[in-house]
């Protein structure tokens, strides 16, 4: 159907709908409803909304529709198509899902016919995963088949979970009265076929069992003429063997595919999980299934035993003389798991997150929509987050080793609170750390500027190993029985590890360079290399050595000031988060955006040049150069990890920091390309975060970590860079420095009150203080034609009119626009005005919320390897 038949079928839903979702097509139709292509016209996205037939609508009823609707709506889940919104308007039901640019597995199997056998069985464990979630919240599906599983970048994602609850309560004798039912006949099981009221979760177990088999031969396990030939032969009929018709397909897989068909539910698996632990394991065989594979070639029951003591016979045989071989390593499976706007992940490099160390349960820093930073915490098993009471502004959390209470840090002090609820309780204060990690002693070991502290459980802080001078440590973590803990040490040269005894004090170098290591229950140490990649290297606990050579790991995280942005359980569990696809966007000042360039990626940091024809930005960890013009984007430095550009005022330099390991400095570049990157500032006590340079040209202001407030600002001459003197050096924080276009005035963002607010000094000199900000401020950002500074209070872009003289002051504060989707910062402004102070190049999420890929098995395969190459 077209557009135009679609707007006549439809006319009333669409112009009740108009001010939320613009139809753009019909996608398809089916027995149970319409789905159009729209925009999503608030958040700026293509979705698809589902519109029930009539028929099926009058049965279900809108109260029960939008009553079931709901608890539909709280199965997230990576397989599982979630739902964004549902309503009844125009007499219609409707609910609206995310639009998979993809295929089904109809369209893949109409295309293939026959699925490779490991692809095949990984799409349906994948499923399974899924199935076995929403069985658990009480959800049955009823109408799995090939057309309700989606494919997007190769992972399965199940759809119409929208209908089968709502449809299920009214029950299959009201559905069959409308000429409807739920359900396919070649994937519907024997009760389902009977019509039986009550359907269970081992339905879907059958029709899964259904697609497998037709993912492996190519056809579903009983086909017909008409529907009511196909329920005859699946109430009568036995599915062919898998095996005469594929040769390949390994024996305890057709095992698994049989005994999910089987025709009584109480013989075949009792959950999809189970189904899919079968096919994952080598050995398995029902019974069922194993005579009717011995039996394929029709002996007669008497040969059975004969059969039988022939194979034991040979088996044994074989067992004296075979070499021994393991079995396959398990599938290295990776997933993600959606978070929701209400609780989306920060992104910056205070957000990692941590894992429970049998890695069911996951803490990380998230923003709710009015941009209020807290921990949450995310069962593995259950539908989503759940805020961490007195979380707010907390960070770097870690586990206990018993898993029950979550540790994190909070002003000077860390404090803790129990995974099952209750207010935070503090542990001890530490004068400010990086990281921290907690033994099985209950003893807490963290780094701060002095070196390793130990907290002990009365709160009590001593000193494990104090660090020289111009040395800092950081990253520890502790190794099983409290035998060690691991560490880094970062000089002038980068950063390498050590191990310390917590008993004795003694410390042991393991020859290695990199930081933030964490120990893997495999015999594994993982850790960041000095160009920012993960290395897993073999480790004896026993005698605190590496017994082996370091092994690529095979996944891209986020690495600054040489922290890896992932949380890594004891078991080998990974989780690292990621974030939407993001643009480069203009915003005018009512809100109004338009895409700078079509490229989607890892944007950040954008910083037009004086004259606003180019634009310096980070992409995927290095600084690039579009050009508005020409919109070509070129790639100006080759480091590790790049980011933070500025422009010099006469827009000949770019300078930007790098990290390189544990170590932070700033670099400065020609933006023609034709010269290499220059050092511009290294200290070795000073973390250098940013930089800019400062009217005239001859000074630059530079923000570090490490100083008197641990975030604080110094200036220097270009002629003497290292030469740092101090502009705000207090106890409070101080950051994202920005320098009146006229040079005479200072903004920043200062915690001095308890929180973040935005204020202004006169510059050089330093003198006054002016508060900008009245509720809350961060990342100001001066008009380039002055009379006005710009910051964010949470999602809102304020605009501050000031009238600058002999004194400072705010004449009027005038809210621009307002939206969650624009990427922000605390501790630096991540957006930029034009010359002329009319528009704003901002970073955007194009894809609502954000995500954590969850990797399993990675290391037991590693271990797998190891052990084959040793023997």
């Amino acid at each position: 159907m077209s557009a135009v038949s679609s707007a006549r079928a439809f006319p009333a839903l669409q112009s009740a709908l108009a001010n939320r979702y613009t139809f753009e097509r019909e996608l398809g139709a089916g027995g149970m409803a319409t789905v159009f292509l729209v925009r999503d016209i608030k958040h700026d996205r293509h979705v698809a909304l589902k519109v029930l037939r009539p028929e099926l609508a009058a049965v279900i009823g809108a109260e029960r529709f939008l009553q079931e609707i709901k608890t539909t709506a709280s199965l997230q889940h990576p397989h599982i198509l979630g739902l964004i919104d549902s309503g009844e308007t125009a007499h219609q039901l409707w609910y609206v899902m995310p639009f998979v640019d993809g295929e089904s597995l109809r369209d893949r199997i109409q295309r293939e016919k026959q699925l490779a056998v490991g692809e095949a069985v990984r799409l349906v464990v994948e499923v399974a995963g899924a199935l076995d979630y929403a069985h658990r919240h009480g959800v049955v599906h009823r109408d799995i088949k090939p057309e309700n599983i989606l494919l997007q970048e190769g992972r399965a994602l199940v759809a119409d979970f929208g209908i089968a609850l709502a449809a299920s309560k009214v029950g299959d004798t009201r559905m069959t009265e409308t000429g409807m039912s739920l359900g396919t006949p070649q994937y519907m099981s024997p009760e389902q076929a009977m019509g039986e009221r009550e359907i269970s979760a081992r339905s879907d177990v059958y029709a899964l069992g259904c697609v497998l088999y037709e993912l492996l031969i190519g056809e579903p396990p009983f086909t017909g003429p008409t529907p009511q030939a196909i329920v005859a032969r699946v109430m009568t009929g036995e599915p062919a063997p898998m095996t005469a018709e594929r040769k390949t397909i390994p024996l305890h897989v057709e095992a698994a595919v049989l005994q999910a068909l089987q025709k009584l539910p109480a013989d075949r698996f009792a959950s999809t999980a189970d189904f899919a632990l079968a096919l994952g394991n080598p050995s398995f065989a029902s019974s069922t299934a194993a005579t009717r594979v011995l039996v394929r070639g029709r002996p007669t029951v008497a040969w059975l035993p004969w059969v039988f003591l022939a194979a034991s016979l040979s088996f044994i045989s074989f067992e004296w003389i075979r070499p021994k071989v393991e079995f396959a390593p398990e599938p290295v499976y990776r997933l993600n798991i959606m978070l929701p706007d209400s609780a989306e992940w920060t992104g910056d490099i205070v957000s990692s997150p941590a894992l429970s160390p049998d890695g069911t349960m996951l803490v990380y820093n998230g923003r709710d929509s009015s941009s209020v930073r807290r921990l949450y915490l995310r069962e593995m098993g259950k539908a989503g987050p759940i805020p961490i009471q007195g979380s707010e502004n907390g960070s770097l959390p870690i586990f206990s080793p018993d898993g029950r209470r979550v540790a994190f840090a909070l002003d000077a002090r860390i404090v803790k609170v129990p995974v099952a609820g209750g207010a935070p309780e503090t542990i001890c204060e530490t004068g400010g750390l990086s990281r921290a990690t907690w033994l099985e002693s209950d003893t807490i070991i963290f780094a701060n500027r002095t070196g390793l502290m130990m907290c002990a459980s009365n709160g009590q802080v001593t000193p494990l190993l104090k660090s020289a001078s111009g040395e800092r440590f950081d990253f520890p973590h502790g190794l099983p029985g409290d035998r060690g803990v691991l560490f880094g040490i970062r000089g002038d040269t980068a950063s390498r590890l050590l191990v310390i005894n917590p008993r004795t004090g003694a410390v042991k170098p393991l020859d290695i360079l990199g930081s933030d290591p964490r120990y893997v229950s495999t015999g594994h140490v993982v850790y960041v290399n000095p160009e920012g990649r993960l290395r897993a290297v073999p480790f004896d606990v026993k005698s605190l050595a590496v017994v082996g050579e370091p092994i690529a790991i095979d996944e891209t995280v986020r690495v600054e000031i040489g922290g890896a942005s992932m949380a890594l359980s004891r078991n080998g569990t990974m989780v690292i988060p990621g974030i939407g696809s993001q643009a480069l966007v203009l915003v005018d000042r009512s809100g109004k955006f338009e895409r700078l360039h079509p490229k989607l990626g890892n944007f950040g940091d954008p910083k037009f040049s004086p004259d606003g024809r180019r634009l310096a930005v980070r992409l995927d960890n290095n600084i690039w150069l579009l050009d508005r013009t020409q919109r070509t984007l070129t790639r100006l430095s080759f480091d590790s990890a790049a980011s933070r550009p500025v422009w010099s005022i006469d827009a000949h330099r770019v300078a930007y920091t790098r990290q390189i390991g544990r170590r932070a400095d700033a670099r400065v570049i020609n933006p023609d390309g034709n010269t290499k990157a220059d050092s511009l500032i290294a200290m070795p006590t000073l973390e250098i975060w940013e930089v800019l340079f400062a009217p005239g040209g001859r000074s630059i202001l530079v923000r570090t970590v490490g100083g008197p407030g641990r975030r604080d600002v110094w200036m220097a001459s270009l002629d003497a860079p290292s030469q740092l003197k101090p502009l705000l050096a207090t106890p409070a924080n101080e950051v994202a420095p920005a320098v009146s276009p006229d040079g005479r005035w200072l903004a920043y963002v200062s915690d001095e009150s308890g929180r973040d607010e935005v204020y202004v000094r006169s510059f050089p000199s330093m003198e006054g203080h002016f508060q900008v900000s009245s509720d809350g401020g961060a990342e100001p950002v001066w008009s380039p034609r002055g009379g006005e500074l710009f910051y964010r209070s949470g999602p809102l872009l304020q605009a501050a009119e000031i009238r600058a003289g002999t004194s400072f002051d705010v004449v009027r504060r005038t809210p621009l626009f307002s939206d969650g989707s624009y990427v922000s910062d605390g501790t630096h402004a991540v957006y930029d005005v034009t010359p002329d102070g009319s528009h704003f190049v901002m970073v955007k999420r194009m894809q609502a919320g954000s995500y954590m890929s969850v990797t399993l098995n990675w290391f037991a395969n590693l271990k797998d390897r190891g052990a084959a190459a040793r023997r």
